[in-house]
């Protein structure tokens, strides 16, 4: 198809590069510099979507970041594809392929388009929440039929095959927009030789400027353009980012900024290069120069496809060399939405009349479309259009805005494009971020940024400057503020000449009367990508929602990724007076990050795949890998899960390494364990405070096992800690625990006790830990140190060092399995030689590696918690039968020490840690099995606990248990019960949870 709506001449596209591209299927061409709204209007394409709620045809509107119905699905193939792209954004590529996000079997034809005709019965506000109630077992049904009917774009089922980065950046003053006043803001900062960053979503640097009918010192616009880009390259400190939308304004001047660096070259980026990218900046100033948009009015039939903005129009027009039609009808309330009109009567296309709702306006642009002869109807709106797929004819009619009634019958236009402008809404939305409250401006009808703690400027339309004159001035004053804030010495500088223009007040018109009121009138689209009408805003405040924020929900007004671009205001207007309060008095809802959708490749940057959860090996990896490990991923480590022999299943496996390192010696590889080295002259006194025992009197060559507890009083790690020195000791974490107990540390020294001389180094990687546990463990040790292993000389918790395989080596006397063991601690790099001098000599003991899972077993057969598994965040230590770690008698009140003794945390019948015996010693109880007293209470059950650990345990011959249940430990002896899926029930004995070697005698031999 030929592009019968490109005009023969002008534009800023490169008509000598012919750009095939297809959509929903068919074959199209445009031209390089072209967005693919403006070679799909080049092309005549009318219908790009149907709306959300009521399957109606959708065309394009907007010319930018604020057009709510071409979202379009762009990718080539199914890894390409990314969803929910504006085609007023997405710059056009030859090869370029978009379909329509709903519609079917298509989008001219769409089945459900048979509810855009009678849905505003069938499906008012809330009909979601007041038709599909019952019967209650049609929920199931009605939501997937829903969600099938609702949503724009589909999510690809296969891997992407793109890179995506981010960056970190510091700035003296980051300018948010390049329009006038952006770029004349970062010309004054830059000057001043401040690190600067300036940022758009468009394509190129410019906005407005780029189809402007104005001149600057008498030359066209975008010559200023061009020559202030110039500059601002070969300044040394400034960064340049086209293609980039500032999403979000956080905290401290933090701003993310995502950059899309090759979607204008393909549907995936070329080898080596970056698709996308995150700019994460820290700026000293922020200058938000974001403009305003164009506001649509309200009128009946108002998004039938040939319904525009006015400023888009003139936008596709000068920018684009495309004519979206070829007889114009301009609907406004305001002077610079004329500027349409001559632009469309200069193109050689037909005006068929401009209908001003104001008495008698006289401004500039409004005398000159007088001068060649354009209709004006003063007094007179719009008030609703005819087609069904596009406009063929508009109703014009006189209207009192202040009774806000029609006063004539009006006629009916004959045209294919309807342009409208209701005033300008100056985009606050990044101003809103950190919650700072719009105000309402009664001479521009907008709302600008209130008062806000970040240390940023407003400069141009988001201050409701509109005049291009003013926005230059205000845009090169707010520049100067900026860097002379951030500590530089502004430059002075020359602000072009601007031709002044008279303008006449906009008259406050947000929805055009009809003759019908509003609920029998034809739909009055407020937020055409929600569905929403002006009827529906009407109805929620009669239903009694009258907050700003009740109407967005119950009618669904600005969500999803539109953010009230075009409708915000409208709607607010609508609400107001259906309530009869001012606009001001409704206030604005809450505007939230992201700007436009984000794809979740540039939010994830590199940190995908092995960098997002990286695979971390211990020294010894190689050797499990030869020896036949099975392995499994425990806070992003590879540990050895168990050692599979002959074809042994994990059970098999697990019951041979149990047994071996009951009768002889087994040797495991703990060097996973958190490892944070602790010193300093406070040190004993931040231990204090951290775990829930005593360490004020911890002997240098001694180690002791300690709980941490969080504020609340519950356990949130454990482990034991070794004193090195007087000020020195080296605590050991869980294996997952390790980085968030670092970063607890850290948190308390600093904020909480920062009087504290005390320092941590996470020394986790340093040291490999080879620990031999068994009967034989001290034999096999003594063939390879030189370390005096007699009980009365190297007692349980106690550590030395010495020599072990000829390597400088601590030992530390711990155990996890209830046996005689001793943890070997050496330096890495020399890990795997200790290891197999430790192997050659094991061998007369039938030395056996194990893994986690017989670990495991092992620690439960004696009782030994894994936090984590047998906590779950809301377990204090006397929960978990460990009061014996508690120094309730410390001088400091420790973390969590006024938490567990809260009201609740010492109450009767608290979740506490058991033992649970099955009475058939064949049953086993499945982990997370919820327990019950009563087997036979109908459903639902009370439940009073559930299963923590379970194993199947050949050392005790039975299979066995650990659990929380209600006051557990004064029901020793008493029965509990666990329902299972299948309906059958698992009868166990509450016991001690302590079941092998009760008084530790192993252990201390």
């Amino acid at each position: 198809m030929s592009q019968v709506y490109r005009l023969s001449n002008g534009g800023r596209i490169d008509r000598s590069k012919v750009l095939s591209f297809t959509f929903n299927g068919q074959t199209y061409q445009g031209f390089a510099g072209d967005t693919l709204a403006a070679a799909l209007l080049a092309n005549g394409v009318d219908i790009v979507g149907r709306s959300f709620k009521y399957s109606r045809p959708r065309g394009i509107i907007a010319a930018g970041s604020e057009e709510p119905n071409a979202i379009l699905q762009i990718g080539a193939t199914e890894a390409t594809q990314v969803p929910n792209v504006r085609a007023t954004q997405q710059a056009l590529y030859s090869g370029l392929v978009a379909t329509s996000t709903n519609g079917w079997p298509n989008v001219n034809n769409d089945v459900m388009g048979i509810l855009g005709k009678v849905g505003g019965k069938l499906m008012p506000p809330g009909f979601y929440y007041k038709t599909f109630m019952y019967p209650q077992s049609f929920w199931m049904t009605y939501e997937k039929y829903i969600r099938k009917a609702a949503g724009l774009g589909r999510a690809p089922l296969e891997n992407d095959p793109d890179s995506y980065d981010y960056m970190s950046h510091h700035c003296d003053v980051l300018v948010v927009g390049a329009g006038p006043a952006g770029l004349a803001a970062a010309l004054a900062a830059g000057r001043s030789g401040a690190r600067v960053i300036l940022a758009d979503e468009q394509e190129e640097f410019g906005g407005s400027l780029l189809d402007s009918r104005e001149t600057l010192d008498g030359k066209p616009a975008a010559d200023w353009v061009a020559a202030v880009v110039a500059e601002l390259k070969e300044l040394p400190e400034v960064i340049l980012l086209p293609r980039a939308t500032v999403n979000g304004y956080h905290d401290h001047n933090f701003l993310t900024i995502h950059e899309r660096l090759t979607d204008h070259l393909g549907d995936h980026a070329p080898i080596g290069q970056v698709r996308q990218r995150m700019h994460r900046v820290r700026a000293k100033r922020v200058v938000l120069a974001t403009g305003a948009h164009e506001r649509p009015l309200v009128y009946g039939n108002n998004d039938v496809p040939g319904n525009m903005l006015a400023g888009a129009v003139s936008t596709y027009v000068r920018r684009y060399g495309v004519a979206p039609g070829r007889k114009l009808v301009l609907s406004t309330n305001n002077d610079h939405a004329y500027r349409v009109a001559l632009d469309w009567h200069d193109a050689g296309l037909n005006v068929v009349a401009i209908a001003d709702a104001r008495h008698n306006p006289r401004g500039s642009l409004v005398e000159e479309a007088r001068a060649k002869g354009i209709r004006i109807l003063t007094s007179s709106a719009v008030i609703e259009t005819r087609g069904s797929k596009h406009v063929s004819a508009a109703r014009v009619a006189a209207i009192d805005v202040k009774a806000h009634k029609v006063s004539s019958p009006g006629e009916w236009l004959d045209c294919d494009l309807v342009a409208t402008s209701g005033g300008y809404s100056p985009v606050v939305h990044l101003a809103s971020h950190l919650g700072g409250k719009p105000v309402w401006r009664e001479d521009i009808l907008g709302f600008v940024p209130g008062e806000a703690p970040q240390k940023r400027v407003c400069v141009g339309g988001i201050n409701g400057v509109f005049a291009l004159g003013d926005t230059l001035a205000d845009g090169f004053e707010g520049g100067v503020r900026a860097a002379t804030e951030a500590g530089f010495k502004a430059v002075l500088g020359v602000i072009p000449k601007v031709l002044a223009r008279q303008e006449e007040p906009t008259v406050a018109l947000f929805q055009v009367p009809h003759d019908k009121n509003t609920a029998r009138a034809p739909k009055q689209f407020v937020d055409q990508q929600n569905d929403v009408t002006a009827a529906a805003i009407e109805l929620a405040t009669r239903e009694g929602f009258e907050s700003v924020e009740h109407v967005k929900r119950y009618t669904a007004l600005g969500f999803g990724t539109d953010q009230g671009k075009l409708g915000n205001i409208n709607g607010l207007a609508i609400a107001a007076r259906s309530m009869g309060i001012t606009i001001p008095e409704m206030g604005t809802t809450m505007f939230r990050p992201n700007y436009t959708p984000i794809t979740f490749g540039a939010v994830a940057g590199r940190h995908c795949g092995h960098l997002f959860e990286p695979v971390r090996f211990t020294a010894l990896h190689a050797w499990h890998v030869k020896n036949g490990a099975e392995f499994e991923d425990v806070g992003q480590w590879k540990r050895p899960w168990y050692f599979p022999r002959n074809g042994e299943d994990i059970h098999a496996a697990v019951a041979r390494e149990c047994k071996a390192v009951r009768d002889s010696v087994g040797l495991l590889d703990a060097s996973t364990l958190g490892k944070i080295d602790i010193q300093g002259p406070d040190a004993r006194e931040f231990l204090n405070r951290i775990y829930t025992n005593a360490w004020t009197k911890l002997d240098v060559g001694k180690a002791r096992y300690g709980l941490m507890c969080k504020e609340d009083g519950m356990v949130f790690d454990d482990g034991v800690t070794a004193c090195v020195g007087d000020n020195h000791f080296i605590m050991t974490t869980t294996t997952g625990g390790a980085a968030r107990v670092l970063q607890w540390l850290e948190i308390y020294q600093q904020t909480e006790w920062p009087e504290l001389k005390v320092y941590f180094t996470s020394v986790t990687d340093h040291w490999a830990t080879l620990t031999l546990s068994g009967p034989n463990s001290r034999k096999l040790l003594s063939e390879v140190t030189d370390i005096d292993l007699d009980k009365d000389a190297f007692p349980f918790m106690t550590w030395k060092e010495g020599l072990v395989g000829g390597v400088p080596a601590r030992v530390f006397r711990i155990s996890f399995t209830g046996e005689l063991s001793y943890e070997v601690n050496v330096q890495a790099n020399y890990a795997m030689g200790v290891l197999e001098k430790i192997v050659a000599a094991g061998k007369q003991y039938n030395l056996t590696p194990y893994g986690t899972e017989t670990m495991h077993v092992l620690r439960a057969e004696k009782g030994f918690i894994i936090v984590g598994q047998d906590t779950d965040g809301s377990m204090t230590p006397d929960d978990l039968n460990m009061g014996w770690c508690v120094g309730r008698t410390k001088p400091f009140s420790w973390i969590g020490w006024r938490g567990m003794n809260r009201e609740d945390c010492v109450r009767e019948n608290r979740k506490q840690l058991v033992g649970l015996k099955p009475v058939d010693p064949n049953k086993w109880l499945p982990e997370g099995a919820q327990l019950v007293f009563d087997p036979k209470q109908p459903i639902p059950m009370d439940m009073v606990g559930h299963v923590t650990s379970s194993y199947a345990s050949n050392s005790l011959g039975y299979s066995f248990a650990m659990g929380v249940v209600k006051g557990g430990l004064k029901r020793i002896g008493e029965r509990v019960y666990s329902p299972q899926a299948d309906g059958s029930v698992i009868e166990a004995e509450i016991c001690s949870s302590v079941f092998f070697d009760p008084k530790g005698e192993r252990q201390n031999i």
